[in-house]
């Protein structure tokens, strides 16, 4: 079963668990990795900028980490066989990034509150001053998880099959992905507003589901903007095929006497088959996309499989 997980979703799983164990063994020596690693407010002493990325993949107990694990194998499969390992990377890592960003404005709007409580009247100059004298208390405001990406993995898994039915304990009937999603973020957001205190890092988990869902979104509005090695080819065919005739566009400008290129009707001949080659591409694993949301993965013929596969691989 472990073989069949795709190779990024493995790693992620792997990776977290590693870093899980190392912090339980360091801890026993007094020593923290939530001090190097982890999320810390942009005012605080131990921030730095890598800490971005780090926080992702630290966990404060066994509980934590088996949730968010378990979300993402049963999520991040699904979603990384049809998006393709860089792709499927890209999106979880930046929105973990993103998720981190919320949490940190977050904070930034919890620090204004307090200090503008005992001084109404401070400026935002005297508030970062304030906030360089409380550098080293500040850093009790630390964020750690891979939480916010794991969301957005859950988002991402609702927008690509709103419609696909999942069973979720304790609800007796299965209820369509969108609606699941949806009750989630409602569920997030009620608990950041009613739950402050929790220990919770309620608005960083809505912080990545809030830019994965603008990220699908310009990618929807935007399918050339795709994580492809198809454009970087054509681009470069074009650019050999170019030389081939003789030199760049001005070149053959100057030396003919025209305004426009000669060879225009060839490349746009050249365009319309891509194009042409692309759609119907596309059209064949829509076609097994939809086998997937209604028969599920297992009902594919092994030439189905191989079709999805590389496609994956071309992303």
């Amino acid at each position: 079963m472990f073989r069949n997980i795709p190779v990024v979703t493995k790693n992620l799983l792997i990776i977290n668990v590693l870093i899980f164990v190392a912090t339980w063994v360091l801890e026993l020596q007094n020593v923290s990795l939530t001090v190097f690693g982890g999320l810390h407010y942009f005012m605080a002493s131990d921030f730095h900028f890598y800490q971005f990325l780090t926080y992702q993949f630290l966990h404060g107990s066994f509980t934590h980490l088996f949730f968010n694990m378990f979300a993402l194998w049963m999520f991040g499969c699904v979603v990384e066989n049809v998006w393709g390992p860089k792709k499927f990377l890209f999106y979880y890592i930046s929105c973990g990034i993103g998720a981190g960003m919320m949490q940190e404005i977050v904070q930034f709007v919890d620090f204004y509150l307090r200090v503008s409580a005992q001084t109404p009247d401070i400026t935002f100059a005297e508030l970062f001053a304030v906030g360089q004298q409380l550098s080293h208390q500040l850093n009790a405001w630390s964020t750690i998880g891979a939480s916010g990406a794991v969301y957005a993995i859950l988002l991402a898994f609702g927008m690509i099959f709103p419609n696909e039915r999942i069973f979720i304990f304790p609800l007796p009937v299965p209820i369509k992905a969108k609606w699941f999603v949806c009750g989630y973020a409602a569920i997030e957001l009620f608990m950041a507003v009613n739950s402050s205190g929790d220990g919770v890092a309620h608005m960083a988990h809505l912080g990545g589901m809030l830019f994965g869902f603008l990220m699908i979104r310009y990618w929807n509005r935007h399918p050339d903007a795709r994580f492809n090695r198809s454009s970087g080819r054509e681009f470069f065919q074009r650019w050999n095929a170019k030389n081939a005739r003789g030199g760049s566009p001005s070149d053959r400008t100057r030396r003919s006497g025209f305004d426009e290129p000669t060879y225009t009707a060839s490349t746009d001949r050249d365009d319309m088959a891509f194009n042409a080659r692309k759609k119907q591409e596309q059209e064949e694993i829509d076609a097994i996309l939809d086998k997937i949301r209604k028969s599920g993965y297992d009902s594919l013929t092994k030439e189905e499989k191989r079709r999805l596969f590389e496609a994956s691989q071309n992303r």
